[in-house]
């Protein structure tokens, strides 16, 4: 069969429903000014969906910054990767101030966050490695392993019993290879909102010698007294050997950075396939990412409002009876039980009746029978729209209950 022809017939656990979810569920379209309240078919919405935890996207120092880049700089600017002609003065400060700010001896920038985490798995591993890794790692971190031509082992979402089980099998394998164990997770896991076990993990570094990176693209800026991210807020950043993070989140940017001792970001300054044949990042979203990270470095105020307007949400939603998980930081997942039909049913009902914008995650994402809607608090939220979305949320929760969302729901 052709190649074409056979990828059209299976179109994949998420292509498959894109008949009905294209526009609306999948790919559909925000306009208006960055923020929580924007445009969505028409109407404005309060909107639970954007990783703008600190309200940097539409912040007027970082506008200036972003404009005042493009002016001075152009898109172009540099012109090439880093190791030929993409390297400049501004790169390599921002890597300074990023290490100082994540307590590393030495950063690399990177152009994506996905393609970094990917290419950071690929060149730090041989077939005579291991790889150890939490269950529900992000999709970076997966395509990342499926490089790996060695062997790796998953332990149960942050069971230590587990994790260690998997270590034993991972040091008896590298005793005879020779090779080096890798264990990877992540600080915040973006659906669930809970925290890896950084603390407990790193104590078992000393007994089986492994080498420990971790994704923190939704702890950097929110977690930690200074927002330096999970492993400031565990005592962990110490011994982490690899931290991750990403701009696309605090940050409101493009790009992520790797922050490590001097010697092995060196060796990936030399080694990463990515970023060594591709091209660097344009000089405005670096000079913009220097006026990101002074914000937040230097306006706590921004990281206490997003945490008092999670906490409002948080409490709220479970007071009211909705099964919010064991979330340790703003991600706000709540969980409810029912159909496909139902949940597209009741997705349609918060959006079109209530004015209210947020993700639905269903399966393969979540096991069949869940519906996981998933919030995301920012600094720039109000307690009036806290108050409102809780209120909003009783009632869906008793419709559903009452079999509203049974029937398909009609657009009015």
């Amino acid at each position: 069969m052709n190649l074409l022809e056979k990828n059209l017939l299976k179109l994949g656990p998420l292509g498959m429903h894109a008949h009905y979810a294209h526009g609306y569920f999948s790919y559909p379209k925000l306009e208006g000014e960055l923020g929580n309240q924007m445009f969505f078919n028409g109407k404005q919405k309060l909107v639970w969906s954007l990783n703008n935890y600190l309200g940097l996207a539409n912040c007027t120092e970082v506008r200036r910054a972003d404009e005042e880049g493009a002016r001075q700089y152009g898109l172009a600017y540099p012109m090439g990767a880093r190791m030929m002609t993409g390297n400049t003065i501004l790169h390599e400060l921002l890597e300074e101030k990023l290490s100082a700010f994540v307590n590393k001896e030495d950063t690399f920038l990177l152009n994506y966050g996905y393609q970094g985490m990917l290419s950071i798995i690929d060149s730090l591993l041989d077939r005579h490695d291991v790889v150890v890794y939490d269950s529900e790692s992000h999709a970076c971190i997966i395509d990342g392993l499926r490089l790996h031509i060695g062997k790796r082992f998953v332990y149960k979402h942050n069971d230590i019993e587990d994790f260690e089980k998997q270590l034993i099998r991972a040091q008896k394998l590298t005793q005879v290879s020779n090779g080096g164990i890798l264990v990877i997770t992540e600080g915040v896991f973006g659906m669930r909102g809970d925290t890896g076990k950084l603390k407990e993990i790193s104590a078992f570094k000393q007994k089986y010698d492994f080498t420990f990176l971790v994704d923190d693209a939704h702890g950097i800026g929110v977690m930690g007294f200074t927002g330096a991210g999970t492993g400031e807020a565990q005592g962990a950043q110490d011994d982490i050997d690899l931290y991750f993070a990403t701009f696309a989140k605090s940050f409101a940017a493009i790009g992520a950075f790797v922050s490590g001792k001097k010697e092995i970001i060196q060796y990936l300054k030399y080694n990463m396939r990515s970023q060594i044949y591709a091209k660097a990042l344009p000089m405005p979203l670096v000079y913009g990412l220097h006026q990101r990270l002074s914000l937040i470095k230097n306006k706590p105020e921004l990281r206490s409002k997003l945490w008092e307007i999670t906490h409002l949400l948080q409490k709220g939603l479970k007071e009211a009876g909705l099964d919010i998980g064991n979330t340790e930081s703003p991600v706000t997942p709540v969980y409810l039980e029912g159909t496909l039909e139902q949940a597209t049913s009741l997705v349609r009902d918060l959006r079109e009746t209530h004015d209210i914008f947020c993700s639905l995650v269903v399966y393969p994402v979540v096991p069949k029978g869940v519906i996981m809607l998933r919030l995301i608090p920012t600094a720039i939220h109000t307690i009036q729209e806290v108050e409102r979305t809780i209120e909003i949320f009783k009632e869906i929760k008793n419709s559903l209950a009452a079999g509203k969302y049974d029937h398909k729901y009609q657009l009015s």
